[in-house]
Order: C-alpha cells, then sequence, then structure tokens
C-alpha cells in the first residue's frame, strides 16, 4: 500500500509573505519534502499561512492554509482550545493520513488537540533547535506530547534533556533525521578564491553569529597559539548578529597575532555561502549547542572539512569525526592541536573525504530515505491503517 504522510507547520510567517515566495524563502520545506516523495511516499505538506492555496510542485501539494495569530485568551479551557488552528487540523484529517509529521516542540497546545482528533494515525514530531521549556511550561509541555508516537532528532542525545525533564516516556521512539541537507557542491577552489577574494594557508571560514553560543573568542585563541606553526593562516567570519563584536574587534586589534590575519566580512547573502566554502580550506566553528548544524553540512557539501566543537550534532553531522576534528566547547588548546594537524594534511583528500561523507550520509536522498523509514516504524508500530476519523 502506498504509504501516505502530511508534514504540517503551524508556524505563521511573521512578514506575511504570499505562498510562492515563501517556498522561495524556504527552501528546506520544499527540498525535505520532495526528497520524501521521492522514495516513494505520496506526500502533502500543510502550512499555517496568511492566505489559502495549494500549490503543485515535484510530486508534492503544499497546501498553504490561512490562520491569524490567536487573541490574548485566558481560563483553562482556551489554554488548549487552539481555535484558530482549527482550519489547518480540518485540512489534515481531509487528506486521510497514514502519518503526520508535525514540525517543531514549541506547540504543545497544538499538538494535544491535533493527538485528540487522530484515531490510530501516529504522529511524529521532530525538533527545530527548539528550546527546552523553563520549569513552570514544563507541565504543558508533558501534556501536550502525552499522546505523540515519536520525536525525531540531528542526534539521539539530543533528547535526552527531554528524556530528564520527563516530557517523553522512556520508551518513546527517537529517531536521528537530520533537518535538512544542501544543494551545495563541491567546485574549483582557485576560482572560488578569485571570485571571493579568500586566501590563506590554510584560509578558514567562519559562518555564524558573533555571540557567546557560537563563542568566536575561543577560536581566534585558539588561532592566535598556532600562528606561529602555520604557513599563512588567514580567518574570514561571515555572521548577521554580532553581541560580541566590539569583544571581537578588541581581541583582534590587541593580539598581533590576530590583527593581520582575520577579517571581519559580516552578512553575506545565502547565494555567496557556497563560494566562500569552496574557497576556504576548513570551515572552524565554536558552538555550545545547536540543534542541527547547516553550515557543517554545507561544508562537507562542497567538499571543505570542518573543524568544530564535539556536540551532538556535530558528532552526528561529522559522524563522531569520521571526517574533520571534534574538540571540547571553550577549548582553545585542543581547537589549536586540531587546526595544525589538519594544516599539514593533503588538502585535496580531505576534500574528496568531505564530499564522500556528505553523499553517503548527508544527503536529501538520505534525509527522504530516513524519513520514510521513520513513518513506516511508526505505522508499523502502531499498528494502523485506519484512516483518521472524519470530523
Amino acid at each position: 500500500m502506498l504509504l501516505n504522510a502530511v508534514q504540517l507547520s503551524c508556524f505563521v510567517d511573521p512578514l506575511g509573505r504570499d505562498p510562492c515566495r515563501l517556498l522561495a524563502a524556504w527552501p528546506t520545506l520544499v527540498n525535505v519534502a520532495t526528497a520524501v516523495a521521492s522514495t516513494g511516499v505520496r506526500l502533502s505538506v500543510v502550512q499555517a499561512a496568511s492566505t489559502d492555496i495549494d500549490i503543485e510542485m515535484d510530486e508534492v501539494t503544499f497546501h498553504f492554509v490561512r490562520e491569524q495569530k490567536p487573541a490574548s485568551v485566558f481560563g483553562r479551557a482556551a489554554l488548549w482550545a487552539a481555535p484558530l488552528t482549527r482550519r489547518v487540523f480540518r485540512r489534515v484529517l481531509a487528506l486521510r493520513p497514514d502519518v503526520v509529521h508535525f514540525q517543531g516542540f514549541s506547540y504543545p497546545r497544538h499538538i494535544h488537540v491535533l493527538s485528540n482528533l487522530l484515531n490510530s494515525v501516529p504522529l511524529l514530531v521532530q525538533d527545530h533547535a527548539d528550546p527546552h521549556p523553563p520549569w513552570w511550561r514544563r507541565a504543558l509541555s508533558r501534556r501536550g506530547l502525552s499522546r505523540i508516537d515519536g520525536v525525531a532528532f540531528t542526534a539521539r542525545d539530543q533528547a535526552e534533556p527531554w528524556l530528564r525533564m520527563g516530557i517523553f516516556p522512556p520508551d518513546l521512539p527517537i529517531f536521528e533525521v537530520l533537518e535538512s541537507s544542501s544543494t551545495f557542491s563541491p567546485g574549483d577552489q582557485q576560482e572560488a578564491r578569485a571570485r571571493t577574494g579568500l586566501r590563506g594557508d590554510p584560509c578558514l571560514l567562519w559562518l555564524g553569529h558573533l555571540d557567546e553560543n557560537k563563542d568566536p573568542l575561543t577560536i581566534l585563541e585558539a588561532l592566535s597559539r598556532v600562528v606561529d606553526r602555520l604557513s599563512d593562516p588567514q580567518l574570514w567570519c561571515c555572521y548577521l548578529s554580532a553581541p560580541l563584536l566590539s569583544q571581537v574587534r578588541e581581541r583582534v586589534s590587541t593580539d598581533p597575532a590576530l590583527s593581520a590575519r582575520v577579517h571581519l566580512l559580516g552578512s553575506r547573502p545565502h547565494e555567496d555561502i557556497e563560494s566562500l566554502l569552496r574557497a576556504a580550506d576548513f570551515l572552524v566553528q565554536g558552538s555550545h549547542r545547536e540543534g542541527s548544524g547547516y553550515a557543517v553540512i554545507e561544508a562537507l557539501a562542497c567538499g571543505t572539512t570542518p573543524l568544530v566543537t564535539d556536540i551532538p550534532s556535530y558528532r552526528r553531522i561529522t559522524g563522531e569525526a569520521a571526517v574533520g576534528a571534534l574538540s571540547p566547547p571553550g577549548d582553545a588548546g585542543t581547537m589549536a592541536r586540531a587546526l595544525v594537524e589538519y594544516s599539514r594534511r593533503e588538502r585535496c583528500q580531505l576534500r574528496q573525504r568531505a564530499r564522500a561523507h556528505f553523499e553517503a550520509t548527508l544527503s536529501f536522498d538520505v534525509v527522504g530515505r530516513d524519513l520514510r523509514a521513520a513513518y513506516e516504524k511508526l505505522v508499523e508500530r502502531n499498528g494502523s491503517t485506519t484512516r483518521t476519523r472524519s470530523e
């Protein structure tokens, strides 16, 4: 029997963009859906939006359903009613799915209402870097997620805090599934350097906010320690928000080892990131926590080796450092040693190995297969061939 699945998001674009523009602005929405459909799943996407329209694309129907932000309401009944998501849920029910894939843990009330509307149809909820609920919201999350049938994280270890809080039952199925992948590809490094102006031996690229979690100061300290042991290291930093920008500038300007080697590029459009990664030898990241790690996935797609921190999502993406190196967060010494060690390795072989790892474990084909396997497992586990009950 052809598996009929629905992917559902209750997030309403705050900019109120029309659905056609959203499909262009949110490529993951399209790419993940089409990857699943390519495995033979009949897939529909239901997306809360500012207008009603259905769009067919690559064997997937995207159902944009008009919703509004709920008004401020009070009272026990209102807490669970989620009245303004009823149109979205009615669309899901009308599609008669075998399995529903809900995006994000930040909607416990919505998930609770939806799970009550589903009969024996399994409900999978996927993490998207959702913050852990504070203690005073845990009862709400626990109740809201009490009837789900499975969860998906980039790395299984990311579920541990939720289990410790008692939000998930200990026997809940946990699936390792990437949030997304990348369409980037390797290219000619010298051509990319000519186009972007990047240089260095090694040429290091930073992609990410300049904030405490991303921890650029540890990366700067690591580089400062090994400048004399490298040929011509150059670090190029692209970032959006930058609450630590003044500290970064001070660290660079007061350290002779860094002042001529660190380049603060600021924001760059996403279409330029592929060329920047192709030009770089290594991607460096100092994150203490990440829900996924798009920059690392994109780097590997381009054949660029990641020198990053030892956190669950990066362990999963790098295959437990099958490619690149993992350093404890905040550990400048270990990161410095990785910079020296990898700078001495054959770069061409590193690039080939990085791309091969991407193709084998991180591509959209892999994401599609992993999601199909999760859907099938939940349907089998629930013994569910029963369709959603009519309203």
